[in-house]
C-alpha cells in the first residue's frame, strides 16, 4: 500500500446475469492521493465485471510492473491483464504478453483512448476489448463515494445497474476493440 494512501471498503453485492456470477464482496482498495474518485471507481466496476478466483487488485500506481487488476491461477501464473485509465501502448503491449487475457476498462472517451495507440505495437491488439461507460456514470458515482461503501451492481445484457450508497444509476457497457 502505498503512504498517504487512503482505504475504502465497499461491500459489494454482485450479481453479474450475462456470466452467472453472484458474490458478495468485501473490498479494501487503496486512492492514491494522485487518484481521483472516477478513476477508483472504474478499478472497482473492473473488478465486479472481471470477476473470478485468482483476481486481485495491484498495488496500484507504484507498482509500475502490473495492472490495476490482474487474475493469476493456482500456480500464481498471469491469467488476466486488466488496466484501467488510459493506458499507453508499450504497457498494453508488455501486457498482452504476460498473460492470455488482456482489457481495458476506461471512463474517459475511448477514442481517445484508443486514438494514441494507432500505428503502435500491442501485441494481439485485436483480441483487446476496451470496455467503456455511458457519459456521466462514473463521475455521478464517483460523487457517492465515502469512506465505507454499500455497492449493489447487476449486469444483464451488458446492461449495469449500479446503486451505491443509495444513489442509483445505470448505464450500457461499451465495448469496442483496441485496435
Amino acid at each position: 500500500m502505498a503512504a498517504g494512501a487512503t482505504i475504502h471498503t465497499f461491500t459489494v453485492n454482485l450479481a453479474d446475469v450475462d456470466r452467472g456470477v453472484y458474490e458478495e464482496l468485501t473490498l479494501r482498495v487503496a486512492r492514491h492521493p494522485s487518484e481521483t474518485d472516477a478513476f477508483m471507481l472504474t478499478r472497482v466496476l473492473a473488478y465486479c465485471l472481471e470477476y473470478e478466483e485468482g483476481i486481485a487488485f495491484s498495488e496500484g500506481i507504484s507498482a509500475t510492473d502490473e495492472p490495476a487488476v490482474l487474475v493469476r491461477d493456482l500456480t500464481g501464473s498471469l491469467q488476466a491483464w486488466i488496466e484501467v485509465g488510459a493506458p499507453d501502448a508499450a504497457r498494453l503491449h508488455s501486457g498482452s504478453m504476460q498473460a492470455a487475457r488482456t482489457a481495458v476498462y476506461t471512463h474517459r472517451d475511448p477514442a481517445k483512448v484508443v486514438a494514441p495507440w494507432q500505428g503502435k505495437r500491442i501485441h494481439r491488439a485485436e483480441n483487446i476489448p476496451v470496455r467503456s461507460f455511458d457519459a456521466g456514470f462514473v463521475d455521478r458515482g464517483a460523487a457517492s463515494i465515502e469512506r465505507r461503501n454499500d455497492m449493489t451492481l447487476s449486469v444483464t445484457e451488458q446492461r449495469l445497474y449500479l446503486d451505491i450508497n443509495g444513489t442509483s444509476l445505470e448505464s450500457a457497457l461499451h465495448e469496442r476493440a483496441a485496435v
